[in-house]
């Protein structure tokens, strides 16, 4: 609509929280890799941003119950996606991921004889395919699907990959924030029950749709 707008399934959840508690959300925009570290630093109060709470997470930060349960998915040039069958087809090849991301580990772990680069935006990673410097993409299939949407050349791969980490989404707080967290929860519950999360992803995916890559 012309405006600077955060917008997203994580930042109505984050208002609705702030509803709960009372209090106005304030929103910091940053890359993925620096959202726990303001948490760590005390320069945030929480942070919502499709985090993993996995277990080397959990012991330096407090999550919330889950809240979205996500899938990790390869994204390739459509006039490639014949070629690439299995994981080890990506070796000696290029594939980029989000900094600091549960889909870097995965990367990682699935296609250990792949080069890993990673960058700080999802949609830098999707210019780098688009333009040749990497093979292939790591990304959240709801994040993944938006982009496949807006761009025709390119496909969500059938190659599948595993994953031993918890890959559904929670809130990260500081240790110690029982008070908070069972605010938080008691929000998540009545967003869950109500059906309104599985909105928001919805909306976010329509909005994701709409906008340029960038």
């Amino acid at each position: 609509d012309g405006k600077d707008t955060v917008v997203g399934a994580d930042v109505e959840i984050a208002k609705a929280i702030a509803d709960e508690l009372g209090v106005k959300v304030k929103f910091s925009e940053m890359s993925f890799d620096n959202v726990l570290a303001s948490v760590q630093s005390g320069k945030a109060d929480i942070a919502i941003s499709g985090i993993s709470a996995t277990k080397e997470r959990q012991k330096t930060f407090d999550f919330s119950d889950t809240y979205y349960e996500s899938e990790t998915v390869l994204v390739v040039k459509k006039d490639d996606a014949g070629a690439y069958k299995q994981t080890s087809d990506f070796a000696k090849k290029s594939v980029a991921v989000q900094k600091g991301s549960i889909q870097e580990k995965i990367a990682k772990s699935n296609l250990s004889d792949a080069n890993v680069v990673a960058l700080s935006q999802p949609g830098e990673a999707i210019n780098e395919l688009k333009s040749g410097q990497v093979n292939g993409v790591v990304l959240e299939k709801a994040i993944a699907q938006g982009y496949v949407e807006q761009n025709s050349d390119l496909a969500v791969s059938d190659i599948k990959l595993k994953s031993d980490s918890n890959d559904a989404y929670a809130v990260a707080m500081p240790k110690g924030s029982d008070k908070l967290k069972a605010k938080v929860n008691k929000v998540i519950t009545k967003l869950k029950k109500e059906g309104k999360i599985d909105s928001f992803v919805q909306d976010a995916y329509a909005l994701s749709l709409k906008s340029p890559t960038k």
